[in-house]
């Protein structure tokens, strides 16, 4: 097993089950012309994501890291009439590609993009008392999962489902010896896990177009 093979393999998944989308197509072509790091999930895991918001009935979602806007396209997809979509983005640059790609999606009216470091927009989410969210999708600075995924409790409910990607790092998760900011994040953040009683969860690891890696769902069992 190899990338070659991982990557023919999400090729033939997607050519059957995730059919093309001119919005998401575009949101990834136009992204990558305006110089954004191809980082964003694949079209597989996208819909993935879309799969378990649904799953959810989720109404409220929260997303932290916006990139260029394919996976928040793919998870506001997944809302009811009078859903809503909130995500967050750091980068200027980013965050003008993504308008513009949910705009293009008809997700306009859908979708709140708040421009700012996240670790000062969700303390604002929080004061602002605007109720809780059913799923939070995590994907952004590695290093600050662990608060990211503190202040996304805080914002959640019994029964808030809580996404976190990009936290195997091609296996380095395991190495105690890492100096990696990254796998020290999500080692850390492992760490808080294990001891958090309010959530049950789990990582899993997966192999695919975007190399190996992993992504953990954490269900929250306990009122906050």
């Amino acid at each position: 097993m190899n990338q070659d093979q991982w990557t023919a393999v999400d090729r033939y998944i997607t050519g059957l089950l995730v059919p093309p989308d001119a919005a998401l197509d575009g949101a990834l072509r136009d992204s990558a012309a305006a110089g954004l790091p191809p980082i964003a999930v694949s079209p597989a895991q996208g819909k993935l994501l879309h799969l378990l918001a649904r799953t959810q009935g989720a109404r409220r979602i929260l997303e932290i890291g916006t990139l260029g806007g394919y996976s928040t396209i793919w998870l506001a997809r997944a809302l009811p009439a009078g859903g809503q979509l909130m995500t967050l983005e750091v980068d200027p640059r980013h965050a003008e590609a993504a308008r513009a790609n949910i705009a293009r999606a008809g997700l306009a009216g859908v979708v709140e993009l708040r421009l700012g470091p996240a670790l000062e927009t969700l303390p604002q989410l929080i004061a602002e008392k605007s109720g809780r969210f059913d799923l939070i999708f995590i994907d952004a600075d590695k290093g600050a999962i662990p608060e990211y995924f503190a202040r996304a409790l805080e914002l959640s409910r019994r029964g808030t489902l809580i996404i976190v990607d990009n936290v195997v790092r091609n296996g380095a998760v395991a190495d105690p010896a890492s100096t990696d900011p990254a796998v020290i994040g999500v080692r850390r953040f492992h760490q808080l896990l294990a001891a958090e009683r309010r959530v049950s969860a789990t990582t899993i690891q997966t192999v695919g177009s975007k190399g190996y890696d992993g992504f953990t769902l954490a269900l929250v069992i306990a009122d906050l």
